[in-house]
């Protein structure tokens, strides 16, 4: 008998890419797709997608998964349970963050966190290099050579009395990462306005979860946006804005970018879509949906969306920071706890993808193609995985997700996959859902059951050069 030309066969689905929308058959060989097509003959296995839609795995190029927080603090999820969810969710390819504290060799971080995602990691992987401590062994040795190895990205924080670095400290890495085709991204607020109104609302006993929000305005995410960019143009380095929450600071990313610069920006399902109106519940139930920058008013939400539309904002991503609502993390001061002492940070990896697929497609706000593009594509392309990643193309690795567009989904915490034990999103109802969920031609979830091992998630080097620095 005559070997099957493939190895699997995707029959009559609707595949859905950021160009297009079209009937068609998808084979994969090896891992990868090698036919798109109609009556592409024979496979070893065949996934009947008959009223389905077939998308690229999403991408979430912002995830922090088994990280140790500048204050001591673990995250809910190790490698194995939030690359779980992840898959759950339909999200194949995830950007997590090797982060360097205070003290630490950035070199070694590096390589402890890689041991951690190869032995618990379902989807495929690359990392963000956040640098807290740019002394001249970071500078001058470890950090040019962890770039040339396929880490290709740097995370800086200009706020956070343990993370931030100065703007002269700022200049000299982006001068590191235009030297190596790097992207540099930027956690974006002033510090000293957050650290002052914090001060002021602490001093007057105003303490409780809803002032959160008040300690971070919305002039210090604006300030730091625009200080950022100015520091791009001078270095002539690309940058990308993490987590833009206000209808100011995605007006400043627009207005840069119309003069030229090169900046690109991501929102957050949770800015889209939930108002700092959560944080008013009793007592510090509303520690469950702070986050930094904090959520915004209801208005700040349009902005965005028109800001996704004109692509000044070009991806959405989950910034999953999932701790638990116990002594172990956003309780670890207890019932007193203020809200400084509250970790910021919630869980979203899982329901990332069903939440923007019902409000951007179900909803009729955008076609298929703006929410493969802002959840697939982009980020792929942005952080340089693409085309292996985020598209549905010869070639690429055969990161496939069978959606059931009329399955409507209530969310709660008990049919998710993470390990916080909450959700922001409970009780809310979604038309949408991901039914298969393939990586590299694999099947790794499907009905609803993980088919996928540990530590079966690859790492996906993220190699540039100067003259392929990426920018959307």
């Amino acid at each position: 008998m005559s070997k099957k030309p493939f190895d699997i066969l995707i029959r009559g689905g609707t595949v859905g890419t950021a160009a297009d929308v079209f009937e068609a058959d998808i084979a994969v060989r090896d891992g990868r797709i090698v036919a798109i097509g109609h009556d592409l003959g024979e496979a070893a296995q065949e996934l009947d997608a008959t009223g389905q839609l077939v998308l690229p795995g999403g991408v979430d190029t912002h995830a922090h998964i088994e990280q140790l927080s500048a204050n001591g603090l673990m995250s809910a999820d190790d490698w194995e349970s939030g690359t779980a969810a992840a898959a759950f969710g339909g999200t194949t390819s995830v950007i997590a963050f090797a982060a360097q504290h205070k003290g630490w060799n950035l070199a070694k971080v590096v390589e402890d966190y890689s041991g951690l995602a190869e032995r618990g990691a379902i989807v495929d992987y690359a990392f963000h290099l956040i640098v807290s401590d740019p002394t001249p062994e970071t500078l001058e040795k470890d950090l040019p050579d962890l770039l040339s190895r396929g880490y290709g990205s740097i995370k800086l924080f200009t706020t956070y009395d343990l993370l931030q670095v100065g703007d002269a400290q700022i200049l000299d890495i982006l001068r590191i990462a235009r030297r190596h085709g790097a992207s540099v991204c930027f956690h974006a607020e002033n510090h000293g306005m957050i650290a002052w109104e914090t001060q002021r609302l602490l001093s007057e006993g105003l303490t409780a979860p809803r002032h959160h929000a008040d300690s971070h305005p919305r002039a210090a995410e604006v300030e730091a946006i625009e200080r950022v960019i100015r520091m791009s143009e001078l270095v002539d380095q690309p940058v990308v804005i993490f987590h833009v929450s206000t209808r100011e600071g995605a007006e400043a990313v627009r207005t840069a970018r119309a003069r030229g610069v090169r900046v690109s920006a991501e929102t957050c399902p949770h800015y889209l879509l939930l108002t700092r109106d959560e944080l008013e519940r009793p007592g510090l139930e509303g520690g469950k949906w702070m986050c930094s920058p904090p959520l915004r008013l209801a208005g700040d939400h349009e902005a965005l969306w028109r800001a996704l539309e004109s692509r000044d904002i070009q991806l959405v991503t989950s910034d999953h920071a999932a701790y638990r609502f116990d002594e172990t993390a956003k309780l670890r001061h207890g019932p007193s706890s203020t809200f400084k002492q509250i970790a910021n940070g919630m869980p979203g990896i899982e329901v990332r993808l069903p939440l923007l697929f019902d409000a951007m497609v179900s909803s009729g706000r955008f076609g298929i193609e703006r929410f493969v593009e802002a959840t697939a594509t982009a980020p792929a392309r942005l952080f340089g995985l693409h085309p292996r990643k985020g598209t549905i193309a010869i070639g690429a690795d055969a990161d496939l997700v069978l959606w059931d567009p009329e399955r409507k989904v209530t969310l709660g915490a008990a049919m998710l996959h993470d390990r916080t034990g909450y959700t922001p999103y409970e009780g809310r109802e979604v038309t949408g859902w991901p039914q298969t969920v393939m990586r590299r031609g694999q099947v790794v979830v499907k009905d609803g059951a993980l088919a996928a091992a540990p530590g079966s998630g690859r790492f996906v080097p993220l190699v540039r050069t100067p003259e392929r620095t990426p920018t959307l």
